[in-house]
């Protein structure tokens, strides 16, 4: 085998972000972009010689190609062995779940997430460690140094590999690994949840629609909840994993899985439904005529894991995002936890699972997962909704009903202003973090501001430092509002505003009516509408 070593430069633009590097796929495309990547990300760590790791993505348009380049890229660099998903295919709990049972020394994901795909949309690759979650801070920073400082890249000229048969071959020295992406991840859900209970349920008539959005999670869902739970066939929709999602949009909210709304709030609707997003690490949860959102999700999850075999000695801690609701801090403090804030990116609950002070965290943007992986995981969370409704024998809307009883309910709702012009964008941040010293006390519409902060967060893991992790307000009364902007898209910038309202008596209110007070003060506060020309959210969720 013969290596080659290409001259480069510093390309501009590629230093990764919270979810990795994303970009436009015809980026990625270009004539040594990704190489000077995957060189990067080498580099960075300090070399992979004699290292074992997984490879594998969301089956996403150029997730084939790149896990080739890869491929030739790690056994020009000397390493031992690289573990790929068969047809290129990982879902990314399951890539962090196999690094963990195979002891590997880390991984390299393929995949933009719930971003489109397809050649004129979206990819994303990012490195993953060896306890499977997401680079920390220091290591990410690390592989964008040496983004600015590449002379080189080594690439083996060598024939593609054989990424469709299970089994073991070689370039050079390295070997490939080909495995089935579902086999250690189902067997580690088999290991938490209580399959019998939850067959049991499922052969009583209860029914369930589980939309994969042609995205990953198809033949896991396939596998687990038809194959193996017994789930009707047919019970799982849009299974294939397609390049380009179907030509969708694979983000499970009420907007992009509009078809498995209609069916949940028609005629005939099935018991439960569920689904998940490119690369099977987000979820929703939605009952017969009662779509869960994710931070009412975590808080029930939080409230009843202890129904599931995995978690039935109790959880050690709970940990959401900053912007994610306080639903789940009532649910801690009832029952005696630690509860973490923290910012966006799972590397931070990465730290806390790591150190064992937390069991269960959650984002708003519909993540979910526990210490079993370290990143979140969309189909454990449907398999432990769906272990607490075969103890419970309740429907979603009871459970829901009988959760608020308790703790009250926090209505919560994020709308997101999409392709923003980028320096407008951080002109109203910046604008908005100036004011904050004197926000305390002045009225915003109907709400009086409370505290205003530019949430930092200082890790109890590792000491770490993060600042400006997102404007949050409180008012006098309890409401909340946070805005940031978000990473995770390919043009311009996502405004992401987040606004929340506990009520213990009333829970039944349309959310976009409780919150309006909420609403009305964000516009008094960041005038969004003036300083944008948008008159209303792209999305709400």
């Amino acid at each position: 085998m013969q290596v080659k070593r290409v001259p480069t430069q510093p390309i501009d633009g590629q230093k990764p972000g919270t979810s990795g590097l994303r970009k436009k796929t015809r980026v990625f495309m270009q004539p040594g972009y990704l190489e000077n990547f995957v060189q990067s990300i080498w580099d960075g760590i300090g070399g992979i010689a004699g290292q074992t790791l997984v490879v594998g993505g969301d089956g996403r348009f150029f997730n084939d190609r790149a896990i080739q380049t890869i491929l030739k890229m790690a056994a020009a660099s000397g390493a031992a062995r690289v573990i790929v998903g068969q047809g290129g295919l990982l879902s990314t709990p399951a890539a962090s779940n196999l690094i963990r049972v195979r002891g590997a020394d880390g991984g390299v994901i393929l995949s933009a997430s719930h971003n489109p795909g397809g050649p004129d949309e979206d990819f994303g690759i990012k490195y993953n460690m060896s306890n499977g979650g997401p680079a920390t801070e220091t290591v990410t920073g690390a592989i964008h140094a040496a983004t600015t400082a590449i002379a080189e890249y080594a690439i083996a000229d060598a024939p593609d590999a054989d990424l469709s048969t299970l089994g073991e071959s070689r370039l050079g020295a390295l070997v490939v690994e080909i495995v089935d992406p579902v086999a250690d991840y189902a067997v580690a859900m088999e290991n938490l949840f209580d399959f019998k209970a939850i067959r049991s349920l499922l052969q009583s008539g209860f029914q369930l629609r589980f939309d994969a959005m042609h995205a990953v999670t198809g033949p896991y869902a396939t596998e687990i909840l038809e194959r193996r739970l017994g789930a009707a066939p047919g019970s799982v929709v849009n299974g294939t994993p397609s390049p380009d999602f179907g030509g969708g949009h694979p983000d499970p909210n009420p907007v992009w899985a509009k078809d498995l709304m209609d069916a949940m709030y028609g005629a005939g609707a099935p018991d439960f439904g569920a689904a998940s997003d490119g690369d099977g690490d987000r979820n929703m949860i939605v009952g017969r005529g009662c779509y869960v959102t994710p931070s009412d999700s975590l808080a029930v999850l939080a409230a009843n894991a202890h129904l599931a075999p995995g978690y039935a000695a109790g959880l050690k801690g709970v940990a959401r995002s900053m912007p994610t609701s306080c639903a789940v801090d009532r649910v801690a403090e009832a029952r005696g936890l630690p509860c973490f804030a923290t910012p966006t990116g799972w590397k931070f609950f990465g730290n806390l699972l790591d150190a064992g002070m937390a069991t269960l965290c959650g984002e708003e943007s519909a993540g979910t997962g526990s210490d079993h992986v370290r990143e979140k995981d969309g189909l454990w969370a449907v398999l432990l909704w769906l272990n607490i409704l075969a103890v419970k024998r309740q429907s979603v809307a009871e459970v829901m009903a009988e959760h608020w009883a308790e703790f009250g309910r926090t209505y919560y709702s994020r709308h997101d202003y999409e392709a923003i012009d980028s320096a407008l964008a951080n002109r109203l941040m910046d604008d908005l973090r100036a004011a904050l010293p004197g926000l305390p006390g002045r009225a915003a519409g109907a709400l009086t501001v409370e505290s205003a902060e530019d949430f930092a967060y200082t890790d109890p893991v590792d000491g770490s430092v993060s600042t400006k992790q997102g404007v949050q307000i409180r008012f006098v009364g309890g409401a909340r509002l946070v805005l940031r902007l978000s990473g995770t898209g390919t043009e311009g910038a996502t405004l992401r505003v987040y606004l929340e309202r506990f009520d213990g008596a009333e829970f039944g209110l349309d959310p976009q009516v409780a919150l309006a007070p909420v609403i009305a003060a964000t516009e008094a506060l960041a005038g969004i509408t003036s300083r944008t020309g948008k008159t209303a959210p792209d999305v709400i969720t």
